[in-house]
């Protein structure tokens, strides 16, 4: 493995002390470098709201709707589409062929195109700002996600060229990695930057990204608060989140991490 390479120096004046002894960041992609959590929650509930309504559970407690904050965090947040499914129908104490979760997956797979392509995608101001400083000091750079889709959301929000590796869904599985909050996702994006984990900070909004993070041996795990919720800071950093901000703005000199 080639040695990290030597940051020069131009813009660490303008990187908040957290980020400056490292010599890598792989972020998620996913509600870290792209409004797209929305998106994905709202073709979740869609799905699932259905699904229940006609399969409904035997408990009539487990029949509420779909709930795009706390059961979009909890269960499928960061994970690949059928652990989110299978976790959600699972907690609603539905027992069900792996076929039923793979077509509930399928369902929300279709849901999120079309919303997709209708609604566009955006990056994170905050986050393009710090890229962009971090590429000024000739930082590596590195995206990771679950999703089959983050080369084209990263594409269409105009920041894919901002990135030296990709690690996305379809990658995932040519190579066989399982899913968060197992760390070979960012491992191996790591491992594609040339840099090792134990000089790599990696940035989550999910908990069981986070939790991967820390699984890994990583440096510094950032945690993104996207919710604002009482609890969200909390839950970062108890599964492993070492800091926690709201934007990664903060990071910026000017801004504090909580």
């Amino acid at each position: 493995m080639n040695p990290p390479p030597a940051l020069s120096g131009k813009s660490l004046g303008v990187i908040a002390p957290a980020l400056r002894d490292v010599r890598a960041v792989v972020l998620d992609t996913d509600g870290v470098i792209i409004d797209s959590a929305k998106v994905h929650a709202a073709a979740w509930k869609t799905a699932f709201d259905a699904f229940l309504r006609d399969h409904p559970p035997e408990d009539p407690d487990q029949r509420r709707p779909f709930d795009t904050g706390d059961d979009y965090l909890r269960y499928v947040d960061g994970k690949s589409r059928l652990d989110g499914a299978a976790a959600f129908l699972a907690s609603r104490g539905l027992d069900l062929p792996a076929e039923t979760v793979r077509d509930v997956a399928a369902d929300k797979e279709r849901l999120f195109t079309e919303r997709l392509r209708e609604e566009g995608i955006d990056a994170y101001p905050g986050t393009v700002r710090l890229l962009r400083a971090l590429r000024r000091d000739a930082m590596p750079l590195a995206a990771a996600s679950a999703s089959r889709h983050a080369r084209e959301l990263l594409t269409r929000a105009g920041v894919l060229g901002l990135f030296d590796a990709l690690v996305d869904g379809g990658e995932a599985a040519r190579l066989g990695l399982p899913g968060k909050p197992r760390p070979d996702l960012f491992l191996e994006a790591a491992r594609r930057l040339g840099v090792p984990a134990d000089r790599t900070a990696v940035v989550e909004d999910a908990l069981a990204g986070v939790e991967a993070g820390r699984r890994g041996g990583f440096a510094l795990v950032i945690g993104v608060d996207r919710t604002a919720g009482p609890d969200t800071p909390d839950g970062l950093l108890r599964h492993g989140a070492h800091i926690v901000v709201r934007d990664l703005g903060e990071l910026i000199a000017g801004g504090a991490p909580t």
